[in-house]
């Protein structure tokens, strides 16, 4: 494995994934040039299913330790890993439906493609996580900490109440870390309470979303669809809403912040 000081290399490209390139940097995206997603250690698991039943059993009450395990494209339906670390492992394609990934660390882990499908991941944490096209309908993601790249990603009917995707300003050393959730499906997801400020969430679709008490301050909404979805109480100040859809909103009036938007007269709106 190539490590960069004490971290694998793989573990700080995922990380780049998650940045806002600076004047003159290179493009976040493009370190992804540099991975080959056909390799061994992203497509080849090293574990059976029945060996990742067997750590977690051994590990009591302890967390289960697979961090920076290669895992990808195993089943691994309906398996109680609740609170394991899984820190840099590789999941890419990894079957995960219906399974108890609650209050887990899944920093800095690859699922790409992976199918969590009614998985279970509410509190845990998935920072810098790259779950590109990866499928999460009707998962459970409540509590949970989401700065991760969810590009192309469906959502739709998952729950993520009070999940945090936002940027925090405190700590970005890095650069600016935040959820992307660029063309990802949330089709009647309930991000109640969730905090997506400065998150990229462009040309995402949130259909009949429940979006009420949601933060979108200062979030890049440029092409999302909104048709439908509840805005009881959500903050817009500074979203950009370049060419949204803003049709049939509920609760329209109680949006927070509308006046302080920018780009709303390129957005499509319900006629009054």
């Amino acid at each position: 494995m190539v490590t960069v000081g004490k971290f694998p290399a793989a573990a700080l490209l995922a990380a780049s994934l998650t940045l806002v390139a600076l004047p003159g940097a290179t493009s976040a995206q493009d370190p992804m040039r540099h991975v080959d997603m056909s390799s061994a250690d992203m497509t080849q698991p090293e574990m059976t299913r029945e060996e990742v039943i067997a750590v977690i059993a051994a590990s009591g009450n302890r967390r289960a330790d697979l961090t920076k395990k290669r895992l990808s494209g195993l089943d691994l339906s309906g398996i109680d890993f609740k609170g394991a670390d899984l820190r840099w492992a590789r999941l890419n394609r990894t079957t995960l439906i219906d399974a108890d990934l609650s209050d887990t660390k899944l920093d800095l882990a690859w699922l790409i493609e992976a199918n969590l499908e009614n998985a279970n991941l509410a509190k845990s944490s998935l920072f810098s996580a790259q779950m590109s096209k990866a499928v999460l309908r009707g998962a459970r993601l409540n509590g949970a900490r989401i700065v991760a790249n969810l590009q192309h990603a469906d959502l739709s009917g998952a729950d993520l109440r009070n999940s945090d995707g936002g940027a925090d300003m405190r700590n970005q050393s890095m650069g600016l870390m935040r959820a992307i959730l660029r063309s990802a499906n949330l089709d009647g997801a309930n991000l109640a309470g969730s905090r997506l400020s400065k998150a990229d969430v462009e040309f995402a679709s949130l259909k009949n979303t429940n979006l009420d008490g949601a933060d979108f301050s200062d979030a890049k909404l440029a092409g999302a669809d909104l048709t439908g979805a509840s805005v009881a109480g959500t903050r817009v100040a500074g979203a950009d809403f370049d060419s949204a859809v803003l049709v049939n909103l509920k609760h329209e009036a109680e949006l927070i912040g509308l006046h302080r938007a920018r780009n709303l007269d390129g957005a499509l709106r319900s006629q009054r």
